[in-house]
């Protein structure tokens, strides 16, 4: 079997590639770009296995006229770029000692070596630089079921880095088809304690990759059936979530992790996940909008329009209905409306906090009237 994408053979990669074999080196494609190539979905990073040592690696691509970048070297990764483009050549390595977290790694020449260390099997699938399939652990009839199976010994894979609990649901949930594989899910089960020793970021980082899943409801419900979703959130309810996914796939919208983390709530979100600051105020608007009695129109007049469609999906969800065609279009309006009144059309007949419990009585009055009330109107109203 040969892969057959288009980026395999463009001119930089194979350079990056004969780079290497000219100097009597392997130079394996490995990992996600030769799942996605055999599933057919598009390639977004090239990575490639060798039997060069770091060192030789940065040689040879100087010599090449090629430019080294070390960004991992301690690990074995030098990024050649070629022709702009950006490709993770990594030595073929074996652990030799892992703590849950990191492993401590030796340089190796041998392919089954590598592929050992890997954690699921269609990631330990290899390609020579003509496309022709290298399968060294039997991982293409995994591939071709799309079964997330763990490599060997789950339990040994999992306690080598915790963070492959995660990466367990979440590759199912963007590759897998059927159930989850019950040895690989009773080992998440048995070892979720173990997630309390990641860094919340990784933690955080790895389950909102979940979450932009197509549609991750299933697999969240197996991951609180099995007790990890409460090791990463605890608190957290995912019945809204089934409905939510089901609201934006009528609207053909794409998923939001942040939409549907509001939709499974949990305990202290933000800090459990470690959110960014505009992803932590975006969560905090949904919720905040969820919780509101203001129109759909006020809250994208308020919050942007976004930010209101959302919290109508949520809230649509919530109710198990469609979002109406009214509220959609209430949204577009509060969107685009801007008060036609300032603080200086009230003045000075008004000042200091009067002007601004008058001017939010004017600005709730015009949000009442769906923003119809024109500036005449509005500065013609008794304000006593």
């Amino acid at each position: 079997m040969k892969l057959s994408g288009d980026w395999i053979k463009a001119k930089p990669t194979q350079a990056v590639c004969r780079m290497l074999e000219v100097a009597g080196h392997q130079a394996l494609f490995v990992g996600g770009c030769v799942r996605d190539d055999l599933l057919g979905k598009p390639v977004q990073d090239i990575d490639i296995a060798t039997d060069a040592l770091p060192e030789t690696v940065i040689a040879l691509s100087e010599a090449a006229g090629l430019k080294p970048v070390p960004t991992g070297v301690e690990h074995g990764t030098v990024t050649v770029v070629s022709g702009g483009l950006p490709h993770e050549v990594t030595t073929f390595r074996k652990d030799v000692e892992t703590d849950g977290r990191r492993a401590t790694v030796a340089f190796s020449t041998d392919v089954l070596e590598d592929a050992r260390r890997r954690d699921f099997t269609m990631n330990a699938l290899y390609a020579r630089s003509d496309g022709q399939l290298i399968d060294p652990l039997n991982g293409m009839p995994d591939l071709e079921a799309r079964h997330i199976r763990f490599i060997e010994d789950p339990e040994r894979r999992i306690r080598e880095d915790y963070l492959r609990i995660l990466r367990f649901f979440r590759f199912h949930a963007w590759y897998g088809a059927g159930g989850l594989d019950p040895d690989g899910l009773a080992a998440c089960a048995h070892l979720a304690e173990g997630l309390a020793r990641l860094s919340k970021e990784r933690v955080g980082t790895e389950f909102l990759k979940l979450l932009a899943a197509p549609d991750p409801a299933e697999v969240v419900a197996s991951m609180r059936s099995s007790g990890v979703l409460m090791r990463v959130l605890p608190g957290a309810d995912d019945n809204l979530l089934g409905p939510l996914v089901h609201v934006e796939q009528s609207l053909s919208l794409p998923a939001d992790p942040i939409r549907r983390l509001a939709a499974l709530g949990g305990e202290d979100q933000v800090e459990r996940l470690r959110l960014s600051r505009a992803q932590a105020k975006r969560l905090g608007q949904l919720k905040d909008g969820m919780a509101s009695a203001a129109s759909m129109g006020e809250l994208a007049y308020r919050l942007g329009g976004d930010v209101a469609r959302d919290v109508l999906l949520l809230k649509s969800a919530a109710a198990s209905r469609q979002p109406s065609a009214q509220d959609l279009d209430d949204i577009a309006v509060g969107a685009a409306a801007e008060f036609p009144i300032s603080a200086a059309d009230l003045m000075p007949a008004y000042q200091g906090p009067e002007l601004g419990r008058q001017l939010a009585k004017l600005e709730q009055a015009w949000i009442d009237t769906r923003f119809t009330l024109s500036r005449e109107d509005l500065l013609g109203r008794d304000l006593s």
